[in-house]
């Protein structure tokens, strides 16, 4: 009897680290397989949002299928210089520059937004040029005469990214008036991820993960860098810019994508 039970003893001791070996091996892909949740959790499908971006309060502003939402500057419909292509908003290139397309022309989200983030993601064409318009109006013939504009561009190619004052009208800049810093657009072809941060005056804009630009709007010194721009020569109230206005993104005649476009009211 004896025997018997050493031998018992001896084969349950054996046993134990194939036990627990197939036990670390079954927590370690539960771990695995959690992590791969959580993962597909932050990384939502295109056009969409997460749970957890729900509840926080954002909202698709393009469903990466239709227009709806969206409609010419001081216009009812949208225009046919821009087409929903790959799940994206493209204004089609009419190689007529700042002119714009006959057809097309900047386009509006038909709500006006005070205090929010809006976070979208664009790619544009080599030497192509366009922009997002923030706070703006439709009193005057052109969004641009009374909205502040994030500029889009080719950097590489074209002349814009060497006008202005120390490229102050490269991607990411406050248009002819702050310099994106640090200037970190990906090359043409590749998506850019930005943010536009606007409350009670302060605004913030992202690119890439990064702070690009942060300056306040109606103070002296906003009306005073205003003042040495293009600007006034354009609408001589340009730096009373609304408190309240459209969401808008510019036909500048080049090939011009976005998507991924949310907004969270603050």
């Amino acid at each position: 009897m004896m025997k018997k039970i050493s031998l018992v003893v001896i084969s349950s001791l054996i046993m134990l680290p194939v036990i627990s070996s197939c036990k670390n091996k079954t927590d370690k892909k539960e771990e695995a397989e959690v992590e791969t949740e959580v993962k597909v959790e932050t990384e939502a499908p295109v056009n969409s949002l997460t749970q957890a971006e729900k509840d926080d309060g954002w909202v698709m502003l393009f469903d990466g299928k239709t227009s709806e939402g969206w409609r010419s500057y001081k216009k009812d419909n949208f225009p046919n210089g821009w087409q929903i292509i790959d799940g994206s908003l493209q204004c089609i290139g009419s190689g007529r520059g700042e002119a714009g397309s006959k057809e097309g022309g900047d386009i509006i989200y038909d709500k006006e937004y005070q205090n929010f983030n809006l976070s979208l993601e664009w790619k544009i064409s080599e030497g192509g040029n366009s922009g997002i318009f923030y706070l703006g109006q439709e009193e005057l013939d052109y969004i641009w005469k009374t909205a502040p504009e994030m500029q889009v561009l080719d950097n590489e190619k074209h002349p814009d990214a060497k006008l202005g004052k120390d490229g102050n009208r490269m991607a990411g800049s406050l248009y002819d008036l702050i310099p994106a810093k640090p200037q970190n657009a990906k090359p043409v072809g590749e998506w850019n991820k930005v943010e536009l941060i606007v409350y009670k005056g302060t605004v913030v804009h992202k690119m890439n993960g990064e702070t690009v630009v942060e300056y306040h709007l109606w103070t002296p010194e906003w009306k005073e860098m205003v003042a040495t721009s293009k600007f006034p020569g354009l609408n001589p109230e340009w730096a009373d810019v609304a408190s309240k206005g459209y969401i808008g993104l510019q036909d500048h005649g080049d090939d011009v994508w976005f998507r991924n476009i949310k907004i969270k009211e603050l």
